[in-house]
């Protein structure tokens, strides 16, 4: 008896390990496999994570200056007698981004009384942001906003909308009549949009002490001609921004890179913002 006890227990014994080994194994690669599957998951999850879409960059990266943008010859023509010929520059905090300028004037006609006219050309640039959007898609959204808010101005009569063709990449003409000051005043208000900038130019006039209420086509064929020439202003930024330097090498070409940094001013590195400003005409 005492000898078949000890015997008994090493049967018993060997007969477990096999169970044993087996549940080891069972552990071993189930613990193996959700590592593995961890693993893998990981790995799956950090490769095939998706790159955020890079916007496209803005076209423009300054704006000319207002006062400057349209021509002389123009602001004489559609503001005769203009109090300040330079015109009067808008306040702003940053004028690369948000710039207006306006002119208005009183031709005395003499017994023929008087023409009023008033001009006024403003000027935002949207930066292309990558939560926001193109500078190009956030010019858009407010290109709609100033036309609607051109078609909306308080005390506007008969207003009327239509494509303004050939200026800008789009742009809408409104006009409209408004009385103030015992006066009728015709209003004709041109929004363009080119690259990332809205430029928006309302051109108005009236009759004093009897002279005759201008005409629509003539309000509207000054606001065309103005708005056009201040977008032509906006594209000469990108025009000087891309236009490369000349080589250098011969004495001419050398004074040719001279003339150029003196008067176009190039970029500026610090601030990644053209310091060009347009000449006036």
């Amino acid at each position: 008896m005492h000898r078949s006890a000890p015997r008994l227990s090493r049967i018993l014994a060997c007969a477990a390990v096999p169970v044993m080994l087996v549940a080891v194994g069972c552990s071993s690669d189930s613990g193996s496999d959700g590592k593995k599957s961890a693993g893998s998951s990981a790995s799956g999850t950090a490769g095939t994570k998706p790159s955020e879409p890079t916007v496209e960059p803005a076209k423009f990266s300054d704006l000319p200056d207002p006062c400057t943008s349209i021509g002389k010859k123009t602001i004489e023509d559609l503001v005769p007698d203009a109090k300040k010929k330079g015109g009067t520059a808008g306040g702003s905090s940053d004028l690369s981004v948000r710039s207006s300028c306006s002119w208005n004037g009183l031709d005395d006609q003499g017994v023929k009384g008087s023409q009023y006219r008033w001009m006024d050309v403003g000027f935002t640039r949207f930066d292309s942001d990558q939560s926001l959007g193109s500078g190009a898609k956030r010019a858009t959204a407010d290109y709609t906003k100033q036309v609607t808010k051109a078609k909306e101005s308080e005390g506007a009569k008969k207003v009327a909308a239509e494509p303004a063709a050939g200026i800008g990449d789009e742009a809408t003409l409104v006009t409209y009549g408004l009385s103030k000051t015992d006066e009728d005043f015709v209003y004709a208000t041109v929004v363009a949009r080119t690259g990332n900038v809205v430029v928006t130019l309302t051109y108005n006039g009236a009759g004093y002490a009897g002279a005759k209420t201008p005409s629509s086509s003539d309000i509207v064929k000054g606001a065309r001609k103005a708005a056009k020439e201040a977008v032509a202003a906006v594209d000469e930024i990108a025009d000087a921004e891309t236009t490369p330097p000349a080589k250098s090498g011969s004495g001419d070409d050398a004074k040719g890179d001279g003339k150029d940094s003196s008067e176009s001013g190039g970029k500026d590195t610090a601030t990644g913002k053209g310091t060009t400003k347009p000449k006036s005409s």
